[in-house]
């Protein structure tokens, strides 16, 4: 394994294979389009999903999508000949998604806004390259946050579903790092080196948010309860898929890497 091509800890490897294999989420011949915004997380799912597509026993393709909100100081361009080393497919989508919310919000903040306009634009993309399966690098850690947002400030039981499709039934939305914590993707991107780009949108960063606030207390909650994270994933499990997930006439063989064939476990937090 050379330099551009890190193997991922067996530990990711594991809890992303029980995830895909749980969730049904990788099948024969799907085309997958990972949305990478160069950060650790989703830069860690690229190197994963590179190294299963070596040995799992389906075959599928994969490419990836930045979706550039021209925001300063956020700029992904020279990762372009780092994706083109790894031989993937690199799409890139600019949209002055920070000047059209100023017109266009409507009670959302502004990383509302931001998601809802680039999960669009990631649609569009899917269906004009030829892609059925749309990967985001989501992890546990954003899962539980999620669901504490949801509680405090919508008073409903929802987070971040593990697989779904899309409204128009064209695509299916999949996150193979439900079951991984966000220190486990920091820890991997720093021993890879990987070439992380910093994410510094002053419109979530020139204040604490919500997102952080929650962010806080579940730290300061795990540093008196070690098992926190593994409990939260046993209580949201019944929430991690929306509807009947679509299951094609033979159903395919699922992409469970060696290292985690067998009984399902919850992740080591």
């Amino acid at each position: 394994m050379n330099q551009l091509t890190p193997k991922p800890p067996k530990s990711l490897l594991r809890q992303v294979g029980r995830a895909i294999g749980d969730f049904d989420m990788i099948r024969d011949g799907d085309r997958i389009l990972l949305g990478v915004s160069g950060g650790k997380d989703s830069l860690s799912l690229l190197h994963i999903l590179r190294h299963l597509k070596t040995y799992a026993p389906v075959r599928f393709d994969l490419g990836i999508l930045t979706v550039d909100p021209q925001v300063p100081g956020f700029d992904p361009g020279p990762l372009r000949d780092y994706y083109t080393s790894l031989g993937v497919p690199w799409f890139y989508e600019q949209q002055p998604i920070l000047e059209q919310a100023k017109g266009h919000m409507d009670g959302d903040s502004f990383c509302a806004y931001c998601s809802r306009m680039k999960r669009g634009i990631m649609y569009r993309i899917c269906r004009a390259q030829g892609y059925g399966v749309l990967a985001l690098a989501q992890h546990l850690d954003d899962l539980a946050e999620s669901l504490f947002m949801s509680i405090f400030h919508g008073g409903q039981l929802r987070t971040m579903k593990a697989h779904y499709v899309n409204d128009e039934g064209d695509v299916r939305i999949i996150r193979p790092l439900v079951y991984a914590r966000a220190r486990q993707t920091a820890a991997f991107a720093a021993s890879a080196a990987l070439p992380v780009v910093t994410d510094s949108c002053p419109a979530c960063f020139s204040a604490p948010t919500r997102r952080e606030h929650v962010r806080a207390l579940l730290a300061r909650e795990e540093a008196g309860h070690p098992h926190l994270f593994a409990n939260i994933l046993h209580a949201i499990r019944p929430l991690l898929t929306e509807g009947p997930v679509p299951v094609p006439a033979l159903a395919p063989r699922q992409v469970v890497p060696a290292e985690a064939q067998g009984q399902v476990q919850t992740p080591t937090p």
